[in-house]
């Protein structure tokens, strides 16, 4: 059969190459690497940044988690759309760059932004996480798909191309977590880690544009007057930084700490957590106690034992270090085992706060929940719960497996006591009650009268133990030292826990039981 050359169908053509010159691998790679490792170092760093004014709880925790999330959407959209329309090179430095500056300003926004936005109301969490968060991470968000664009210059080797590189983003964002998480916090502040971020993504997208530049892209688009606004802007966002309020004097591995003289006391000390009051000590005078609920813990302790029998005390939260201090002085001998997760605050409690470790006080800096685990049996005559995360007690600290562990850690007649703060309507306090008394025979609650009727929010004090407790003794003990405190047990006791949940370490949601909406 014979065929005219009109007859023989045309060879399919070879995809049309991409816009634009691809990047070499490496600095593509770099690229993808560097932008999506900082959009993770400004998530964890986030968290630091505002809890000192809405906390550190589950929701604020979400709220960085699911902000930063849609501001990667939105850069990954945005910059895929760009690089549709565009030829990519030239938006690859300023991206950068304005990352950089966005960074920068984020710092002292935010520290302003907190001071009117300070509390816990869903509302202003959302927004402050988003000023701190969404443009930066937006912005670098946009640089993997402009990168991807222009490394597609073989269509056959999409997958390839496109598989590479998200393993490539994915790698940086692991390496970020992981490097700010177990070395960054540790060893630098909120504020230099920033600074640092912006200057490093400053510095990249300048050499960027001075690379493509000389590769014929140009590396910053738009007039001189506009690269001026640009590095005085980046300029502006540092130097506030430097002014803006702080309300920290230390960051530890996992609070912003500041400790305040108290005008009205010499030697009073505030330590203040997160921007929340958490301790007071007076350094002359370890058996002063100022907070309601510290007296509450002392009336207990001198009706279990009286003052000048020494007790063996584990102590669950170390803080400020005020029940620990106040063992010992009336109680001399007393061995004061102080369990603290927060290394910084140890030093900080020797530091300022009066505490001098030896024969009478250890402290420990690890996980109470873990380091409890390691106590030998029937070794203490009384543990002391005070452990916080900002106002919350930690939720693997308040099951019911954990109350085991105290309880298996007591001696028969040993007492527990520990803190609570709950608001309307009291679900978290019923449910930790509840719990308690799942493991320990005998229970009750000290709280002022309005707390209990769900009028206030307030410090609970639980008090348990296996052995019967010596109501009328602490009754009458905490008219002494603080009338306006209410002791409830038995039956009242029973009527106000009600059906409580009893929290278990398979179902333990403290952060919404405490929700007051």
């Amino acid at each position: 059969m014979n065929l005219s050359p009109s007859d023989v169908a045309d060879p399919p053509a070879p995809p049309a190459p991409v816009a634009g010159r691809a990047l070499p691998n490496g600095l593509a790679a770099f690229l993808v690497f560097f932008s999506s490792g900082a959009v993770l170092v400004l998530e964890t760093v986030a968290l630091r940044l505002v809890g000192p004014y809405v906390g550190v709880t589950l929701q604020v925790t979400s709220s960085v988690i699911g902000v930063a999330l849609a501001a990667i959407a939105y850069g990954a959209w945005t910059g895929g759309r760009l690089a549709d329309r565009r030829d990519p090179r030239p938006l690859l430095a300023p991206a950068l760059v304005l990352a950089g500056i966005a960074t920068a300003v984020t710092l002292p926004v935010v520290r302003y932004a907190g001071e009117v936005l300070r509390g816990g109301a869903a509302s202003a969490i959302l927004l402050l996480v988003a000023l701190a968060v969404f443009v930066p991470a937006l912005l670098l968000s946009a640089v993997t798909p402009l990168v991807v664009k222009l490394q597609l210059a073989d269509l056959r080797r999409t997958g390839q191309v496109v598989g590479r590189l998200s393993s490539i983003g994915t790698l940086g964002g692991i390496t970020a977590t992981l490097l700010t998480g177990f070395v960054l916090v540790a060893a630098l502040s909120s504020t230099v880690i920033l600074l640092a971020l912006a200057v490093s993504l400053g510095v990249a997208g300048l050499v960027l544009g001075w690379y493509l530049h000389r590769q014929g892209a140009a590396e910053l688009p738009g007039p001189g007057r506009a690269k001026a606004v640009l590095a005085v802007l980046g300029l502006v966002g540092a130097g506030l930084s430097t002014v803006a309020p702080n309300p920290c004097d230390i960051e530890t591995a996992y609070h912003c700490a500041k400790v305040e003289a108290d005008p009205s006391r010499s030697s009073g000390r505030t330590l203040l957590l997160n921007s929340a009051q958490h301790s007071y000590v007076d350094l002359a005078d370890p058996r002063h106690l100022e907070y309601a609920y510290t007296k509450w813990f002392g009336a207990v302790a001198d009706v279990i034992a009286p003052t000048g029998q020494r007790l063996d005390a584990l102590h669950l939260g170390g803080g400020g270090f005020t029940v620990p201090r106040y063992l010992t002085a009336t109680r001399p001998g007393t061995d004061n085992l102080v369990f603290e997760i927060d290394g910084g605050l140890i030093e900080l409690g020797e530091r300022e706060l009066g505490v001098h470790q030896g024969p009478d006080l250890r402290a420990v800096a690890g996980d109470a929940r873990l380091l409890v685990a390691a106590e030998s049996p029937e070794s203490r005559d009384v543990v002391v719960g005070d452990a916080f995360g900002h106002l919350v007690v930690p939720w693997h600290l308040a099951t019911r497996e954990m109350i085991a562990e105290v309880r298996r850690v007591l001696r028969p007649s040993g007492v527990y006591v520990q803190n609570v703060i709950d608001y309307p309507p009291l679900r978290f306090i019923r449910s930790e009650l509840a719990t308690v008394s799942a493991e320990f025979q005998h229970v009750a609650l000290i709280a002022p009268p309005e707390a209990i009727a769900g009028e206030q929010g307030s410090n609970f004090v639980l008090v348990a133990s296996d052995a019967p407790l010596p109501l009328e003794a602490i009754g009458e003990r905490l008219i002494e030292v603080d009338p306006r405190a209410s002791l409830v047990a038995d039956a009242e006791f029973d009527e106000f826990v009600g059906e409580a949940l009893v929290l278990t370490d398979d179902y333990a949601p403290v952060d919404q039981l405490l929700a007051t909406a």
